[in-house]
């Protein structure tokens, strides 16, 4: 197939964080995967710093709002070979921000990007052999979509918004810097409180949306984590795939982790074991326990039912560590907890990073009290350790937990349905039963540590959506 990308970013060229790391990832993974790929985006002044560029000899005019602009398209190379175009217009990119300086947003941040898109799209109607997806990323290409629709572009239209919480707002006026007929500008249009809103017309007017995973999805479409555009978050729900990208992996792997006295990974999950000794004496537990669990105040809202849980959790012979803040309403129950079961558990409010690593390490289990996060940050982590989750079921889940089947050995964790202090010792009870089994205990590490949250996986997973946009088929295959 042949892609697009357009962003505002491209790492090493120009990048404030993820955006552009996440785009030059898969742009390569996806050009691994023998896909033709190409990217474009503005013409920085980082990048006219630190990449060699070329002319390409297209020129062409587009208008933003009452003004036309000429505009020029140079080209260079990624360090890894993606083909890399520039849009140039040095009143809007010669800058030494991308998006402000110390005293701010640029004040025409809508106009720069408004024309940015403009010009990709217009690129992309003058490639040959033409796109046949254009795939934005981030608030200032969301307008693509709407573009390519008034156009009539033959591009199907792809929009990761990579956030909610930065969505592109500007004042009302500068709708008519899009030059769109004036019926968008309305509730269902780009207009959003009496604001033009950038994120909430890629929600609206791309063909697809892809969001960094299903349980981001689902929880994106609740005012909690809808960052206020839930609503149209849940209207635009059949056009939403969540794809996990695996960036809170970055830097996290057991078999070179300098926190762990003991190195494993999938080739070698029972060196694993030994990690648990010197985690029992950092921890000051008593020696002998049938299981170990770990658990993250800030992973999930169930922290009340995780220490109202733990008299009949411990009584089992477990051990357990609670990190990070449990909230005021919570301290009395902690507090409770911690003189009932000394040696029994731990709870480490301000926690260095080692400490987790270990504890990631050695504990059997993770448990997910509550709804977990969207982001699920330790649940990911915890699994790559090979730590089985103990999860409350929850929209969005799926991608991540499965029913642990000790006969077949499919599903990677333990789930429970309710909120309740009963149904979460159900479930560990389960995962406790399953463990002690000899041909089990290696099996459950093995399936937490199966799924494969790697930028390859992702590329595969972005094949997939795209070939089903276009009405192909596309061969199973393993991340390169």
């Amino acid at each position: 197939m042949k892609i697009l990308m357009t962003a505002s970013e491209l790492s090493p060229f120009a990048s404030t964080g993820r955006l552009g790391r996440d785009v030059s990832a898969l742009a390569y993974s996806l050009r691994r995967l023998k896909h033709e790929v190409s990217v474009v985006i503005p013409l920085h002044r980082s990048v006219r710093e630190n990449a060699r560029i070329k002319k390409t000899g297209v020129k062409f005019s587009v208008s933003v709002g009452n003004a036309r602009y000429l505009t020029e398209i140079f080209e260079t190379s990624a360090p890894d070979g993606t083909q890399v175009f520039l849009v140039a217009r040095d009143e809007f990119f010669d800058r030494s921000g991308l998006y402000g300086n110390d005293s701010g947003d640029y004040q025409d941040n809508s106009a720069r990007f408004i024309y940015f898109t403009k010009c990709a799209l217009e690129l992309a109607r003058r490639m040959d052999p033409s796109p046949e997806v254009v795939h934005a990323h981030g608030w200032q290409t969301a307008l693509s979509g709407i573009f390519a629709r008034e156009s009539k572009l033959a591009a199907r239209t792809v929009f990761t918004p990579h956030g909610l919480e930065f969505q592109g707002n500007f004042w009302s006026y500068d709708f008519s810097l899009t030059n769109l007929p004036g019926e968008y500008f309305g509730a269902g249009g780009l207009e959003f409180y009496g604001s033009l809103n950038f994120l909430k017309s890629g929600l609206l007017f791309s063909d697809l949306v892809i969001m960094p995973s299903e349980r981001f999805a689902a929880a994106a479409q609740t005012p909690t984590y809808g960052c206020g555009l839930e609503v149209v978050l849940r209207e635009q729900s059949g056009k939403l795939y969540g794809i996990p990208d695996g960036h809170e992996l970055e830097n996290w792997a057991p078999e070179t982790d300098a926190a762990l006295p003991f190195k494993f990974g999938k080739k070698n999950p029972a060196a694993r074991s030994g990690n648990l000794q010197p985690l029992e004496e950092l921890m000051e537990w008593e020696p002998g326990a049938e299981a170990t669990c770990v658990s993250f105040a800030c992973a999930s809202p169930g922290v009340d039912i995780f220490l109202a849980s733990l008299d009949r959790l411990l009584a089992h012979n477990v051990r357990a560590v609670l990190f990070g803040d449990p909230g005021h309403e919570n301290l009395r129950a902690l507090e409770t907890a911690i003189r009932k079961h000394q040696g029994r558990f731990t709870f480490v409010r301000d926690y260095p990073e080692e400490t987790v690593r270990l504890a990631l390490g050695a504990a059997d289990f993770v448990v997910i009290p509550g709804p977990a996060d969207p982001s699920s940050p330790w649940l990911l982590r915890a699994m790559a350790y090979g730590c089985a989750p103990i999860a409350h079921q929850c929209p969005g889940l799926f991608q991540f937990v499965t029913e642990f089947q000790p006969g077949s050995g499919s599903g990677n964790g333990f789930l429970f349905n309710l909120s309740t202090t009963d149904a979460l010792i159900d479930a560990c009870r389960k995962a406790i039963a399953a463990k002690s089994q000899e041909d089990s205990r290696i099996q459950i590490v093995k399936a937490a540590m199966a799924q494969d949250f790697s930028v390859g996986a992702s590329a595969l997973a972005h094949e997939r959506i795209y070939a089903g946009l276009l009405g192909k088929s596309v061969t199973k295959r393993k991340a390169a």
